[in-house]
């Protein structure tokens, strides 16, 4: 595959590609939590509870901006908002299934986990 350009960066593969919006420690924790439906912030925050919400906040703006996840705002007092998977995301709920078995596999191997 020929190398191309997206968003002012040169990718060689689609692979890195596809890291460029699964990639990090709380992305795919994130999608995860998010794959049986929406969820609001304080709900996903005690979901990943070892997550900052400095940083809860920055990983949901970066996969919205990658088109991984819709932000709903409903217009209530208090305000209420809601985050979802987008079709984009749904379709890496299989892969990441795959993922994780063989993260498993490979904790087994190394006689860690519970």
């Amino acid at each position: 595959m020929k190398d191309f350009r997206h968003e002012h960066r040169l990718y060689y593969s689609p692979v890195e590609f596809a890291m460029a919006h699964l990639g990090g420690t709380w992305k795919i924790p994130i999608l995860l939590s998010l794959r049986h439906g929406p969820v609001r912030y304080g709900d996903l925050k005690e979901r990943i509870p070892h997550i900052s919400h400095k940083m809860l906040n920055t990983q949901l703006r970066e996969l919205e901006k990658k088109g991984m996840i819709t932000r709903t705002l409903y217009r209530e007092k208090p305000p209420r908002v809601e985050y979802a998977l987008t079709a984009k995301a749904q379709r890496a709920l299989p892969i990441l299934d795959q993922l994780t078995a063989y993260g498993e596999y490979l904790m087994a191997a190394a006689g860690v986990g519970g």
